[in-house]
């Protein structure tokens, strides 16, 4: 716990930004009827019946200290994609970065092994040496940035029913974009010290 907080306290440094990384998924269902619109007084009615196709995958990155985020939309979750989502950050999103500061749960697929497991050793030992994991410790993925804007995702876009990986693809990325148009960013106040006086009864007792 006290590592991921560390992090969050460093200061800007342009060569190494810290990114959050969590991901979840979105169950893909189509209206079974047309829903019947919107009238004055009344909001828009539609059936209980559904038709599911599915469900797709996301993996949303947030930088804190940037108050910029980006989200990837696959149709699994294996080590495969991660490890794609991930060499799609380093290259894409941060090219020219000196080494990216990773906050993300222990899922096994979390891991530099998914590197290994997906790319010939020389590509996954340069994705390793690209990244620094920091990882949060067990029920502890609140600390991890990236929930937060999960929920305002949820909440904003995603709370209603999208038919298709096509259509969840372009509203999340009309999302995310207007998101950081906007700057938004989360005012983080829980500290290493806050952590060492509300979670007391976390740490061991020492008896000297």
């Amino acid at each position: 716990m006290e590592d991921v907080l560390s992090v969050y306290q460093r200061h800007a440094d342009p060569e190494c930004p810290v990114v959050c990384m969590d991901e979840s998924s979105k169950q893909l269902i189509a209206d079974f009827k047309t829903p019947l619109p919107a009238k004055p007084g009344e909001i828009q009615r539609y059936d209980y019946e559904y038709i599911r196709h599915g469900v797709a995958n996301l993996f949303l990155f947030f930088s804190p200290l940037e108050n910029k985020r980006w989200i990837k939309v696959t149709a699994r979750r294996c080590r495969k994609d991660w490890a794609l989502a991930m060499q799609e950050l380093a290259d894409q999103v941060y090219p020219d970065k000196e080494k990216i500061v990773i906050v993300l749960d222990n899922l096994n697929t979390h891991s530099p092994q998914s590197f290994y497991e997906t790319f010939e050793p020389e590509e996954a030992r340069r994705l390793c040496e690209r990244f620094e994991f920091h990882y949060t410790p067990k029920h502890g993925s609140w600390l991890n940035m990236a929930e937060i804007e999960f929920s305002a995702l949820f909440r904003q876009c995603l709370g209603r029913r999208i038919p298709s990986m096509e259509t969840l693809t372009r509203e999340v990325n009309a999302w995310y974009k207007h998101r950081n148009e906007l700057s938004v960013g989360i005012d983080w106040r829980f500290t290493t010290e806050d952590a060492r006086i509300k979670l007391k009864r976390l740490y061991p007792l020492i008896q000297l």
